[in-house]
């Protein structure tokens, strides 16, 4: 009797040196997150403060409506401002209906042959693909082949869209893999088609993760420089673009062009001002894709 209560003491102690072992593991990893999110956040909030500042007295209407000039006092983002959006619209015209209609037929229609998981392994592949090679492909493809221009909306919107196109397929295949396979059997149970069954069963509850990967993919887009500069787009333009075909700047191109002044109103001041309607065009454009997401969301 002595021997199995000293065993069982002995048990009890061990099982709670385990737990006491167990709960200060627990505990040092959640401080280690913790610590790992908070020095991305203070780190980025930092920038941001540091960008805002030197905005300061930067950023007003005449900015924002204001065509470029050599005067730092006088100089404006208008044009590539609506630049940028112009091929922000265009890119999301052209990759939304093509990258989700590349998951659906994927995921919906393709069997589960070697030419299909070939196909999904090349997108895999291209996503990870550097963004100057993109930009190579639009000047060979678009600009050399086909003649449409250096540096016009159509061509660059086109060569940053073949870039983010991979990003939106896969993200949307994720959101139509996820929804369950028990509701497309009771659609056709109800004696729906194929199609009435992806148009309304499969799309509406996958929709709010297909703009999800849409808004990450177009988040990448509106800051990318190198497919721009492969296509010979301008560091700067003095007119906003009035078509498809005519000559067009963004605004990292052009943030990047007043960096290179030597007068340090360009490189501070402007700069920032540029930084911070690049991050709220940004912002914007998330909001209401956003918005968008959730109002699927809630019907789902």
């Amino acid at each position: 009797m002595a021997a199995d209560t000293s065993e069982a003491g002995a048990s009890a102690g061990s099982q709670s040196g385990f737990g006491q072992v167990s709960r200060t593991k627990d505990v040092a990893f959640r401080l280690l997150a913790l610590a790992a999110t908070l020095i991305g956040i203070v780190s980025l909030a930092a920038l941001l403060a540091n960008v805002a500042v030197d905005a300061i007295g930067w950023l007003d209407w005449g900015f924002l409506t204001n065509p470029p000039h050599p005067d730092p006092y006088e100089a404006g983002f208008l044009p590539a401002l609506v630049g940028s959006i112009a091929i922000m619209l265009l890119i999301a015209l052209i990759t939304f209906p093509l990258g989700v209609g590349a998951a659906v037929y994927l995921e919906e229609y393709a069997d589960d042959g070697y030419l299909t998981k070939f196909i999904q392994l090349n997108i895999a592949n291209l996503a990870g693909v550097p963004s100057v090679v993109y930009g190579l492909l639009g000047l060979g493809l678009f600009v050399s082949l086909l003649g449409l221009g250096y540096g016009t909306v159509f061509v660059a919107a086109f060569t940053v869209a073949l870039l983010i196109l991979p990003i939106v397929i896969i993200s949307a295949q994720e959101a139509i893999r996820s929804v369950p396979d028990s509701q497309r059997q009771a659609s056709y149970g109800m004696g729906a088609t194929k199609w009435q069954t992806i148009r309304n069963v499969v799309l509406p509850r996958a929709m709010p993760g297909i703009l999800t990967g849409t808004i990450l993919a177009l988040g990448r887009a509106i800051g990318e420089t190198a497919p721009l500069i492969m296509i010979a787009a301008p560091t700067t333009v003095f007119g906003v673009p009035n078509s498809l075909l005519s000559k067009v700047s963004a605004m990292p191109l052009q943030i990047y062009n007043w960096a290179s002044y030597p007068e340090t109103e360009f490189q501070y001041g402007v700069v920032a001002a540029g930084v911070v309607t690049l991050l709220v065009v940004l912002l914007t454009i998330n909001s209401i894709a956003i918005l968008l997401r959730n109002r699927y969301d809630t019907r789902g």
